[in-house]
């Protein structure tokens, strides 16, 4: 579920300039070279080896994530016929890509973070060590997804128990940030869905979430209802947020559908002669601001993929490589 993000390509900008050391050709010759020590859904943890013809060993049976000590029996549950968790998704817990400051995944959310900062001075709370454990209900109840919905599934996310779940978005988080008051607010983090793994698919993969809420006295202000005002604000806000990453590149709108966003758009940029989806956004639905306390207000939210961006804007040809150790692909500042 969430906002989705498909992969994208992106013109030389400042940014790419600063953190795209990955472009040149003895780069990319490293980054090929890498591919292959990545390629092993294990094989990039600490936490979890097999030997050849022997079954899977766990180096650490406990993590931290969320700022809690989570152990493999909170998480793997092998006696549990409602646990789909394997070992090889426990031991990418708690190791927190997006915040190392010298990895691309982490470079790239504090790009985002300053262009917020800049833009909205001390507005956005930001959160990127909440958790990845979550009750059904927040990963897919607070957010309206549909009791039927394809993302409940079990082929589709990973269930610690009928009640609990790996988070599948970002957007599991939205509602407990409203009970406690934030009406700014970035969610940075690992999220999980069962994907079958090729050079654009991973199991583990990081979003950012961002989330604004405005009073009724700001819409009357404008002259204009709640929806319109909140709409004209997202806009503003994210086409600013793609030429602060992509550069000076023409942008578009494009409607679409998501459960808990109303309208729903996509955010699409014009590069090498086509257009290409950046994120997923919108209005936030009205039940989901008075389920948690914010009545009476409007709200837009947006979501997209760090992998996929970062994909472009350092030129890594393979998702899988974001888990690799080696210097050459970590220390990118």
């Amino acid at each position: 579920m969430a906002f989705l993000l498909v992969q994208c390509h992106v013109s030389s900008c400042a940014f790419i300039a600063r953190h795209s050391p990955l472009i040149c050709s003895s780069r990319l010759q490293d980054m090929r070279s890498l591919f292959f020590a990545a390629r092993s859904f294990s094989g990039a943890s600490s936490f979890a080896s097999r030997k050849k013809g022997g079954p899977l060993r766990i180096h650490a049976s406990t993590i931290q994530a969320g700022g809690i000590t989570i152990s493999r029996e909170d998480v793997v549950k092998e006696d549990d016929p409602t646990n789909n968790v394997p070992d090889t998704v426990f031991s990418k817990l708690g190791l927190h890509l997006h915040r190392r400051d010298d990895h691309p995944l982490g470079i790239l959310k504090n790009e985002i973070y300053k262009y917020f900062d800049e833009k909205f001075s001390g507005k956005y709370q930001k959160f990127d060590d909440l958790s990845p454990i979550v009750s059904v209900t927040s990963n897919f109840d607070d957010v309206l997804v549909p009791p039927d919905h394809v993302s409940r599934r079990y082929n589709d996310t990973y269930y610690i128990n009928s009640d609990t779940v790996l988070r599948t978005h970002t957007s599991a988080h939205q509602a407990e940030k409203l009970r406690e008051g934030c009406t700014h607010f970035l969610v940075t983090g690992d999220v999980y869905r069962r994907d079958s793994i090729d050079a654009t698919h991973y199991p583990v993969f990081h979003q950012m979430e961002g989330f604004r809420v405005f009073s009724q006295a700001e819409w009357e202000a404008a002259g204009v209802d709640g929806t319109s005002f909140a709409l004209q604000d997202l806009k503003e806000t994210l086409e600013g947020l793609a030429k602060r990453l992509f550069g000076d590149v023409e942008t578009r709108w494009v409607d679409t559908y998501f459960p808990f966003t109303n309208p729903s758009l996509e955010l699409e940029i014009f590069f090498q002669g086509d257009w290409l989806e950046v994120l997923g956004c919108g209005v936030t639905e009205p039940a989901i601001l008075e389920n948690n306390g914010r009545a009476g207000t409007v709200a837009w939210a947006f979501g997209l993929g760090l992998e996929r961006l970062a994909m472009v804007l350092f030129d890594i040809p393979d998702i899988r490589l974001f888990w690799s150790s080696d210097p050459r692909f970590t220390s990118q500042v």
